[in-house]
């Protein structure tokens, strides 16, 4: 189960493990072209917003109703939020932290039974090299992510007896189609502090999320793992 599966890295790693065999299945919110075509490819899709608890509730329902279990649990969506913090409103942070931390934990607390019944899973959130050292001007996004980092490393020490492992993928500046719509010199700002030299692909961070759903990564959990080039180093 991967959430935001249609674009950006969502799309890579949905592509990635079909690619390798497995059923994937998918949550996506807007986009509608994307998903029918990973649908005509073999994954299936479930329209939901996991910002909104009843939605998500529902969908997981359905799909443990269709599925009987899911094994992988990618918690991929998420949004982000750039202003000044003293503009900031309480509706904004219930969005950003729903979409980016509440939506993760109960996915987890959906799936997290089947899991334990099987004694194997494999949990990988994705949060932000923003959740491990903060970031200016985006206060509320980096909060958000610093809790699913939190969630991680608890979850971890909770399910490990369980035979599932529980890690945390910390993207860069990763070259998606929202980075694009970024200012080309801001960009260019942030490659100057990048080692080395570029900017991340998606389907980098696709394969570090398959490598720590692989059995050979068993011995693998409660990790924070930068993907970012060297420009969060920890």
């Amino acid at each position: 189960m991967i959430t935001g599966g249609t674009r950006g890295i969502g799309r890579a790693l949905t592509q990635r493990f079909f690619e390798d065999g497995y059923r994937v299945l998918f949550i996506y919110r807007d986009s509608v072209a994307e998903a029918e075509n990973l649908e005509r490819m073999g994954a299936v899709g479930y329209r939901c917003d996991i910002g909104n608890e009843r939605e998500l509730e529902s969908v997981c329902q359905k799909i443990l109703k269709e599925e009987e279990h899911v094994d992988i649990l990618i918690n991929n969506a998420g949004i982000a939020s750039l202003g000044l913090f003293t503009e900031t409103t309480d509706e904004l942070w219930r969005r950003v932290r729903s979409v980016n931390l509440d939506g993760p934990l109960y996915l987890c607390r959906a799936f997290v039974p089947c899991m334990i019944r099987r004694q194997w899973g494999r949990i990988v959130n994705i949060s932000s090299m923003w959740g491990q050292v903060g970031a200016s001007c985006e206060v509320l996004y980096s909060t958000a992510k610093a809790g699913l980092i939190g969630l991680s490393k608890a979850l971890a020490k909770e399910l490990g007896p369980s035979g599932i492992t529980v890690n945390c993928v910390c993207p860069g500046i990763i070259d998606t189609d929202m980075n694009r719509s970024v200012d080309a010199g801001i960009v260019e700002e942030l490659m100057a502090n990048i080692p080395v030299g570029r900017l991340g692909t998606v389907e980098e961070v696709a394969a570090l999320c398959r490598f720590l759903a692989h059995e050979q990564s068993s011995y693998i959990t409660g990790q924070i793992l930068g993907i970012n080039g060297g420009y969060v180093i920890t």
